[in-house]
């Protein structure tokens, strides 16, 4: 059995996955996660085979899930199950370490197989993703800039917090850290992107596609 933990904010989409793929007898879904921080502390704790991730999820975007995963449990698989159809989120993606990418129109079948694949240690990129890592390859164009630049791991936390609207004294709650300390992160993302401001910030993640 592939041990399988999904993540995904959307609450029936979440479960159809789960129930697909307890009903395969091929998986066990051993977790569930409805925003990337839970994402990343469940895999942490429960280390499944595979981790299927969204990536538009609150708390911490599914880039930012899929490097830290990567980076902690590089033994795990990770497979991106999203809407998102554009170039630069295969390319992020891909850079950040994943071991798949599906649409979320592809078929169960498909996602059954691309499960199968990676469980085996394969890699399973749907048509879509295939075009992009092709027209990458072809077109000799650059991979596309890190647009979280140099940020730190807690930076990266700090800036989605931002952009999900907390303040300074919000975020030092939701991290149980000092205020002053929250401040520095804050000012600190701030100079690392090269903006003034929070409303700069949201601009800046919707411009680099980490948020919808």
């Amino acid at each position: 059995m592939i041990r399988v933990l999904v993540a995904d904010d959307h609450t029936i989409v979440r479960e159809t996955l789960v129930a697909a793929l307890d009903a395969s007898g091929e998986c066990m879904v051993v977790g569930q996660a409805a925003d990337g921080i839970e994402a990343v502390d469940q895999c942490l704790r429960l280390q499944p085979d595979i981790a299927i991730v969204d990536i538009s999820m609150p708390r911490l975007n599914g880039i930012e899930v899929v490097r830290r995963l990567r980076a902690d449990l590089p033994q795990m698989r990770i497979l991106v199950l999203t809407m998102h159809q554009e170039e630069e989120y295969v390319l992020h993606m891909l850079r950040a370490g994943a071991a798949g990418y599906l649409r979320k129109d592809a078929a169960m079948a498909e996602l059954l197989e691309a499960v199968r694949a990676l469980g085996g240690g394969g890699l399973h990129f749907g048509a879509h993703a295939t075009r992009a890592m092709a027209m990458q390859v072809q077109q000799a164009r650059p991979m596309p800039a890190d647009p979280y630049r140099d940020l730190s791991p807690r930076e990266r936390e700090v800036f989605h917090l931002i952009v999900d609207g907390l303040t300074t004294k919000e975020i030092a709650l939701r991290l149980d850290i000092g205020i002053k300390t929250a401040e520095n992160h804050r000012q600190r993302v701030f100079a690392k992107l090269d903006v003034r401001n929070a409303a700069e910030l949201v601009r800046y993640a919707a411009r680099n596609h980490l948020i919808d």
